[in-house]
């Protein structure tokens, strides 16, 4: 790992030979690290100070807006040589964040079988299996033995993304079984593949979406899993490397989401511009939805004037209510999102966090009566009543949204993390006074108040 003091060291060293040496030792992530910590004017130098193989591995960490600069200043050989020794995959992503013309350029330059697999990436659509795999895995004829299996894979396949699992294909391609290294070294050398591979091969579809290719590997504990197109031609593999970005990606996307910021993949070290780009139309849209929430208190000023304590009690179902509405989302979401529940599973789910908010509401209810018998005229106790009613009420329908919402965008094939904190807050604010001053209103001409 490299610490400020290691950090502080490499900044002290004038001598570019012994920098060199130096970052030699680094592994790529944390020359990466060192180089982005860089000013400007001295990354491309420190860059050129690194062999070809570890410009290509360190190039792969650094951040878009760092590779973008990086490739304006580097001489057109070098980032060439950078992007031809890429994975597909990384090469994929990377073209993603540049601009066209600047992809248009490096495409160009890429060897034929680098630039067919590039494409074939690409072809894809964003989020989807084909798009995250790699083309360099191990394949395997199913007439071989494992001795020249393993001498194949020994003489061709050394620098593929993983080796640890090998799929047989017939003459058309299509993906039969699956051997891992482990049972060819295992296995006696005149076996041949067919006989000791699997043909239980779990395997993922090109359209399926990336999260669901996480969720396969997760649930059946792989290193890898082959990707086979509609014909079952096998094209590529998704390693464990790619699922890790995947499961990153996917957990920041749905929390940044869920509080209101639009890209989904904002960092701390974006620009300003950007930060407001992300931010300001959610803020702006709440403000719009609190406006509606506050009108819907407008017809009842007479009653708060009358009852100014109801000013004092009514802040409390705002925070309550969105917790309550905000908890019961986050864990539908999350179980939504790792597979634990599907739209199947509705009337279970409402049912078990109903069960848990009828608890929550009569503890909200009961707490929310005290403090209106403390804070009200003893003429006004009634109010205390009233409001413990609704924190109750509330409750429950702050649960019932927070779970029905989620599943029911995942039903019209919305991405759940859609629904923001804030707009399920301000539903509940809404619903929360009109229900409370209504049954005010209601009650006040009983007990003579107005």
């Amino acid at each position: 790992m490299l610490t400020q003091e290691r950090r502080f060291t490499l900044s002290e060293i004038e001598d570019l030979n012994r920098l060199k040496l130096e970052l030699i030792q680094l592994p790529p992530v944390d020359v990466g690290d060192y180089i982005a910590d860089l000013p400007i004017d001295r990354r491309a130098l420190t860059f050129r100070l690194l062999s070809k193989d570890q410009a290509t591995a360190v190039f792969e960490y650094l951040e878009p807006d760092i590779r973008e600069e990086l490739i304006e200043a580097l001489h057109d050989t070098q980032v060439c040589q950078i992007v031809e020794g890429m994975r597909p995959d990384d090469r994929a992503e990377l073209f993603d964040e540049l601009p066209a013309g600047v992809v248009k350029r490096l495409i160009r330059q890429l060897s034929p079988a680098e630039r067919q697999a590039t494409d074939l990436i690409l072809g894809y659509s964003d989020g989807m299996a084909g798009r995250v795999m790699t083309t360099e895995y191990v394949q395997l004829r199913e007439g071989l033995t494992v001795e020249e299996a393993i001498a194949k894979i020994r003489a061709n396949d050394q620098d593929k993304e993983t080796i640890y699992y090998a799929y047989v294909t017939d003459n058309n391609r299509k993906l039969v079984r699956v051997v891992s290294l482990r049972q060819l070294f295992f296995s006696l050398p005149t076996a041949y593949v067919r006989d000791i591979a699997s043909d239980r091969v779990i395997k993922v579809r090109t359209e399926m979406p990336q999260e669901e290719v996480a969720m396969v590997m997760k649930r059946y504990d792989l290193l890898a899993v082959p990707v086979v197109d509609r014909e079952d031609r096998l094209v590529g593999i998704v390693t464990i490397d790619d699922v890790m970005d995947i499961l990153e990606e996917e957990a920041t996307e749905d929390i940044q989401r869920m509080a209101g910021v639009a890209s989904g993949d904002e960092s701390s070290l974006s620009p300003p511009l950007e930060k407001l780009r992300n931010r300001l139309p959610w803020l702006l849209g709440v403000m719009g939805l609190y406006i509606g929430a506050s009108s819907s208190i407008s017809p009842f000023q007479n009653v708060i004037q009358k009852i100014p304590v109801l000013a004092v009690i009514m802040p409390l179902f705002s925070n309550t209510g969105g917790t309550v509405g905000i908890q019961a989302m986050t864990v539908t979401i999350r179980s939504i999102g790792v597979g634990e529940i599907t739209p199947d599973d509705t009337l279970k789910v409402l049912k078990q966090e109903l069960l848990a908010g009828l608890g929550t509401a009569v503890a909200l209810g009961g707490t929310m009566i005290l403090l209106a018998l403390i804070w009200t005229k003893p003429e006004e106790r009634w109010v205390a009543l009233v409001a413990g009613a609704v924190m109750s009420t509330n409750t429950l329908v702050a649960v019932t949204l927070g779970t029905l919402l989620p599943i029911g965008f995942k039903r019209l094939n919305l991405d759940p993390a859609l629904i923001s904190g804030p707009l399920v807050t301000t539903m509940l604010d809404t619903i929360g006074f009109i229900m409370f001053l209504t049954l005010i209103t209601i009650s006040s001409s009983v007990f003579n108040v107005i």
